[in-house]
């Protein structure tokens, strides 16, 4: 019998990821994702949420009491600021200074822990200006929450009515479209200078509506940008597989406890974490595009980011493996994607 197919390449960074936050779940979440990345950009929608520079040291802190001892020297989270119409030029200028990476817009109510986000980004562009300036990348949720706007159509209003100021306003301003689910936004993002670029998650390059609606509703797909029409995923599978640097991997894996996601307002956020390498090799098999998975995963976001290239590799095997019903979360369970079914990859332990 042959040998299973395997590749070969560098370990994996992911440019958007939730860990939550509390010693028991941080205790479950952090070393998941160690295993499967070098690095992570953590986002900072935590209760309260990540302001300051003081509170997002803290928030690493954490995440590093949370590793165990044989990942230590081979994890690095990198911190975020959430942006707020009340952040200062000041308070970015000393977010550079200490090693923070990025600085996260939410419009107001647009997702999980959203509420404190920007309402109108003309009150924010003297932190834009500062973070354009000491070379801080705006990370935005590009999504207009307003009540008279389809749900579906979030995305698209949000690159028609923001985008084109917000870039017009700070054009020397490092902007990274986190999450993108349209091929509205491949374009825009294509279309746009070289300091634009997009985060793409496994789920939504693997699933589209249907899975989420058809047959009933399946809460475990839903999430923020939701999922769209079949169109939007092939765009966003022909958009990372082109082999273009302006498109990298970001998983967007937001953990929820699974009586929030089954409750009467179930929560949004898809769990990939546990096998998010995996998930997007099968994306980019789908696409005969597997020569293109180290760069999305490994290269592109790393020279966005100005970082350097991991040296470390990890291996993938094409082997098939049933992925666990529930995993811990805390003192609960969140329910991971493709629960109970199997995935193609698996990563090989180092």
């Amino acid at each position: 019998m042959a040998a299973p197919l395997a590749l070969e390449l560098a370990k994996p960074d992911d440019f958007h990821v939730h860990l939550r936050d509390g010693e028991e779940v941080l205790g479950c979440m952090v070393p998941a994702v160690a295993r499967q990345f070098r690095r992570v950009i953590c986002m900072p929608n935590l209760k309260p949420p990540v302001t300051t520079t003081a509170q997002a040291l803290a928030y690493r802190d954490r995440i590093l009491a949370a590793l165990p001892p044989d990942q230590r020297a081979s994890f690095e989270p990198m911190m975020t600021l959430y942006l707020t119409e009340q952040t200062s030029a000041e308070e970015i200028v000393e977010a550079a200074s200490k090693g923070i990476r990025a600085v996260k817009l939410y419009p107001a109510g647009a997702t999980t822990n959203s509420s404190a986000g920007v309402r109108d980004v003309e009150h924010v562009l003297p932190a834009l200006r500062a973070m354009a300036k000491h070379g801080l990348p705006l990370l935005i949720h590009g999504e207009i929450p307003d009540a008279d706007v389809d749900v579906f159509d979030r995305e698209r209003e949000f690159l028609g009515r923001v985008m084109p100021k917000l870039v017009a306003a700070v054009p020397d301003l490092k902007i990274v479209l986190e999450h993108i689910t349209t091929q509205e936004a491949v374009a825009f993002v294509m279309a746009a200078p070289p300091n634009v670029a997009a985060t793409v998650t496994a789920h939504h390059l693997l699933i589209n509506r249907n899975a989420l609606l058809a047959g009933g509703l399946n809460p475990h797909h839903y999430c923020m940008p939701i999922v769209k029409r079949e169109s939007h995923r092939q765009a966003l599978l022909q958009a990372v597989t082109s082999g273009s640097p302006r498109f990298f991997a970001g998983t967007d894996s937001a953990p929820h406890p699974k009586h929030a996601k089954l409750s009467a307002c179930g929560c949004a956020g898809v769990y990939t974490a546990h096998a998010a390498i995996e998930l997007y090799a099968e994306a980019f098999e789908q696409a005969n595009a597997l020569h293109h998975l180290e760069a999305f995963l490994s290269k592109n976001g790393a020279a966005f980011y100005g970082l350097a290239p991991n040296t470390e590799r990890v291996t993938i095997v094409r082997t098939e493996w049933k992925v666990p019903e529930e995993l811990p979360f805390g003192d609960t369970v969140v329910v991971p994607f493709r629960a109970g079914g199997t995935i193609r990859w698996q990563l090989q332990a180092s």
